[in-house]
């Protein structure tokens, strides 16, 4: 017996049983039994599980009739909203793939989402359509999209809406302004109600546990992101165990603001949820009055978070009027909870903050703090159904209690391997005892509890307010600057983020003393994901190198202090 069994919640477990059901059929389960249950609330617009389900079927019709088979990926590429919940179940209703994509990508990134995972049809919101069909346009005709359905925000909720329910008067334009549907060069585009109108009845459901469900993509220390190959049988573990371990129930009312094109914000905010058949309180981004407004007025009882959010709203002038007393769950993980701030929350709202830690590869959860016994700025323990053990990343062997080494992940949530790339996946497992573990690239401890800590990355990543910039990935873009002759990317200290991104260019001699710091961090924001954009660019000779010829990336990051 592993020594973190001692704190494992009495009411629960060690394993579960995964059910032998499609994703699609939890939608459906939740949507008979509570019919005029409110599913999802979005600036005051209620949208019941009969409702939601109305909608998914008949968006999964109009897939059917653009040639969606099983098995096709289908690219979603959305803010948080109840369109992106439609248009996720609507995919795996027509028996496809869900293609989650970050929406703040920029066409040059966009490209990698359409090629790699072979989308003909995409789903967005209006705001980013013409990205991505200059994505599209860009690409060779037999890889270009067939077919794009296009939303507008002001879909889903009431334009007029006033009071503790209205958007921040700042997002207006952006969540009011009907943009104009782009062409795309040899394909179609098709306005979303028009897609929900299209008819033609639904296809048999014919995926299972063991269909690939979710092709979500992560990026690392080489080229560019791999897509992760998720059944809904990983999908659907994590779902379940994550609902068992947060004491969830159908009374359950649900802050929704990780973006759920993320991991976390998929398995465990809306898959959870949808199975449990909570009520989820959409919020597009963040914003920190926004959010203590809608923690009042819904009684909201759960919110996954990144530790950030929690220390934004905290420092709100008006947080002395919001009401949190109905909230019994707060957690999250993607960076440390600072210990002041956990203990604030506990102190002053009896609430203890459960962080987790998972990757794209584990369907977030691979560990949990057990939620009656947590550790500050812990991990937690390795989570339903998991193994999972600190070894010396050469040897192989497990380390010693309070020694550092790689942590590796063996569980029903890890993925089944990287798409398209078998040497990528094979270089990520190894076997111990005979058991498949993948190797996390993180550096991490177990103490005489069994909780384990994060020490140290093994891979080059940058962590930023939560999200994951690769350096290489961020390196790749900035070289297509026509002044960059060379650049490294580090991470610089950030009071608020943690880290934050600073490239180290050398010039083309050609356009030295003609471009200005300013001005390469202005192109990237045109080229690229605004968290991946260097918030600092230092202008050097030269990069400095080893005898192969290698960037000494430590050489910068130390002399950066970090």
């Amino acid at each position: 017996m592993r020594a973190h069994f001692k704190f494992w919640p009495k009411r629960l477990p060690h394993a579960i049983t995964v059910p032998a059901t499609s994703l699609w059929d939890n939608l459906e389960t939740s949507a008979r039994r509570y019919p005029d249950k409110a599913a999802l609330v979005f600036f005051g617009t209620v949208l019941t599980y009969a409702q939601l389900l109305q909608k998914a079927e008949r968006l999964a019709q109009c897939l059917r009739g653009l040639g969606v088979e099983k098995g096709d990926r289908v690219m979603l590429c959305m803010q948080n909203c109840p369109q992106l919940i439609i248009a996720h179940f609507a995919i795996l209703r027509a028996n496809a793939v869900v293609v989650p994509v970050n929406p703040m990508n920029r066409a040059e990134e966009l490209k990698h989402y359409i090629t790699d995972p072979d989308a003909k049809v995409a789903i967005t919101t209006a705001d980013l359509a013409a990205e991505l069909a200059r994505a599209s346009d860009a690409l060779a005709p037999k890889d270009r999209l067939a077919h794009l359905v296009v939303t507008h925000f002001a879909d889903a909720f009431d334009a007029q809406v006033a009071g503790d329910d209205a958007p921040p008067d700042a997002w207006n334009d952006w969540l009011l302004t009907r943009h104009p549907l782009p062409a795309v060069q040899g394909g179609h585009v098709i306005d979303w109600n028009q897609a929900l109108a299209a008819g033609g009845g639904l296809p048999e459901l014919l995926v299972g546990p063991n269909d690939l469900a979710i092709l979500p993509y992560t990026s690392g220390t080489t080229g560019l992101p791999k897509g992760c190959m998720h059944p809904h049988s990983s999908i659907m573990h994590n779902a379940v165990a994550s609902g068992l371990w947060g004491n969830g129930c159908a009374e359950n009312v649900v802050l929704v603001v990780v973006p759920m094109f993320h991991i976390t914000g998929m398995v465990s905010v809306l898959h959870t949820s949808i199975r449990g058949a909570a009520t989820l309180v959409v919020m597009p981004r963040w914003d920190r009055d926004l959010a203590g407004r809608l923690i009042s007025r819904w009684k909201v009882t759960h919110w996954t978070n990144i530790p950030t959010m929690v220390i934004d709203l905290m420092a709100s002038p008006h947080f002395g009027s919001y009401d949190l007393s109905s909230m019994t769950y707060i957690g999250g993980g993607g960076a440390a909870m600072p210990q002041a701030v956990a203990q604030r929350l506990l102190e002053q709202f009896d609430l203890r903050y459960v962080e987790g830690y998972g990757l794209t590869e584990t369907a977030a959860p691979s560990h949990a703090n057990p939620p009656d016994a947590p550790k500050q700025q812990c991990l937690g323990i390795p989570f339903m159904g998991t193994d999972a053990r600190v070894i010396d990343p050469d040897t192989l062997q497990e380390m010693p209690v309070g020694e550092a080494g790689e942590i590796v992940i063996h569980g029903p949530e890890v993925f089944r391997g990287y798409w398209k790339r078998p040497d990528a996946t094979e270089a990520s497992f190894i076997d111990i005892d005979g058991k498949r573990f993948f190797r996390s690239g993180d550096l991490g401890r177990v103490d005489e509890d069994g909780y384990f800590f994060l020490t140290d990355r093994l891979k080059r990543m940058i962590n930023a307010s939560g999200f994951k910039v690769w350096p290489a990935e961020v390196e790749a873009l900035m070289y297509r600057h026509p002044a960059i002759q060379e650049a490294c990317i580090i991470s610089t200290p950030d009071s608020y983020r943690g880290e934050s991104v600073k490239a180290v260019v050398v010039l083309r001699s050609t356009h030295r003393d003609l471009v200005t710091e300013p001005e390469i961090v202005a192109w990237c924001r045109e080229n690229m994901a605004v968290y991946k954009v260097p918030r600092v660019v230092q202008f050097v000779d030269a990069l400095p190198k080893s005898g192969a010829g290698k960037v000494m990336w430590r050489t910068l990051q130390e002399a950066e202090g970090t």
